[in-house]
């Protein structure tokens, strides 16, 4: 199909491009980006209270993505600088079918497991309120062993229009296996001694909306029917920890709405009880898209993390991994505050050591483009994050290591 663009004059700013998308349609709401003025963390925390989704943050203003709601939130704040609403467009370039839909990503786990049984197996953690199954892998060489192995978990699509985020999980369960019957000596050590978990994606369901009928569609939650009629609910914002302290909204039509209540959704149900049932887990990864940034807790405050050597290995280990991927590394709350998030609840519960990955591309632009970057780039952005990947798998036995502060083997 033919790719276009949308061009906004706007008269006292500049000129901004942005790739067509489908506009989401929720009851009767609109959905605009917005460019808004927020100088600093604080400010961003107080416009992501109103319910918007801040996609990208620069100095001295966020883009952030919402319905007419939470636009006339914003004017009433006398912050807003611009904003679009962004017209009805299909946009799904052949190229992209290089992504993998959620038939796809099921064949591709399914032929894995199968033909290779004693590495690999595949469960169904849930099924979504469309009936989609919520797919698991467990990777290790011997399984009758695992729960004494140090484990970690990798997670991607909790939010539906972050494909990129889907494809790095089911990239490194294939890497891992592969290299295993090459006989790759690093991997084949991993393999033997770790218990690897991989959900390619929590939000089956959203995922497919927004690629139905062959166009983008911008849709950011799950696909569970709101009381009032509404679709959806902001599953990076339901997990039960701080639930609803901040930088989560009440209103349904919000791309950040929190649900009606902590872990009220199947998919981050299953997330938790997946997680409290492999209690050798001692590392978590989240991939999300985009802005090249590796985020830890805390996000529903500004404060850090209360246990010095807590803070440190999340710093310690950030920073190491910014080296390979060139990422920023921080604090989520330096972004702006948000609560009920994974990476805080995997922390603040059960004390893993938690990260959240955005991806490429880098928080510039003002549009969609962002989250349908192409296929180009999922092999470079797979390989500049593998070190990561691999560099927390191989700490997993106890993450403290990076500090040399001698604290033994993680247990919960």
């Amino acid at each position: 199909m033919k790719k276009k663009s949308l061009v906004l004059l706007l008269a006292v700013f500049s000129i901004f491009t942005f790739s067509a998308v489908k506009k989401a349609q929720s009851t009767d709401h609109n959905y605009y980006w917005m460019k808004i003025s927020a100088k600093d963390k604080f400010e961003r925390s107080i416009i992501a209270n109103l319910g918007v989704a801040i996609e990208i943050v620069k100095e001295d203003y966020v883009i952030a993505y919402g319905s007419n709601v939470e636009l006339e939130k914003i004017q009433q704040l006398g912050k807003l600088e611009a904003s679009s609403n962004l017209a009805l467009e299909n946009d799904f370039p052949a190229k992209d079918a290089g992504y993998h839909n959620y038939v796809e990503l099921t064949s591709e786990l399914q032929t894995l497991a199968t033909q290779n049984p004693d590495l690999v197996q595949i469960l169904s953690i849930a099924k979504t309120t469309e009936g989609r199954d919520i797919w698991a892998l467990r990777i290790t060489a011997d399984f009758s062993e695992a729960e004494q192995k140090p484990a970690m978990i990798y997670m991607g699509g909790h939010h539906a229009r972050e494909h990129l985020s889907v494809e790095l999980p089911l990239m490194l369960a294939q890497y891992l296996v592969n290299q295993f019957r090459a006989g790759n000596p690093r991997i084949v050590q991993l393999v033997k001694t770790r218990d690897i978990h991989i959900i390619p994606t929590v939000n089956p369901d959203g995922m497919e909306y927004d690629i139905k009928d062959a166009s983008y569609k911008m849709w950011r939650k799950n696909r569970s029917k709101n009381s009032d009629g509404t679709f959806g609910v902001d599953l990076n914002r339901n997990y039960g920890f701080q639930w609803g302290t901040g930088g989560s909204s009440s209103d349904t039509s919000s791309e950040t709405y929190k649900g009606p209540s902590a872990f009220s959704e199947i998919e981050t149900i299953a997330v938790k009880n997946y997680i409290e049932a492999h209690t050798n887990i001692s590392t978590l990864l989240s991939f999300h898209s985009f802005s090249k940034l590796i985020l830890y807790p805390w996000g529903h405050k500004y404060q850090a993390i209360e246990t010095a050597n807590d803070q440190a290995v999340h710093e310690t280990m950030a920073k190491k991994m910014s080296d390979w991927n060139g990422y920023e590394p921080q604090q989520s709350s330096a972004l702006y505050i948000a609560s009920g998030d994974t990476t805080d609840w995997s922390y603040g519960v059960h004390k893993i050591i938690s990260f959240t990955f955005e991806l490429d591309p880098a928080n510039t632009g003002f549009g969609g483009g962002g989250f349908y970057p192409g296929v180009g780039v999922i092999n470079p952005v797979f390989q500049k994050n593998l070190e990561p990947m691999l560099y927390l798998l191989e700490y997993a036995d106890n993450p403290y290591r990076v500090l040399n502060v001698g604290i033994g083997p993680i247990t919960r």
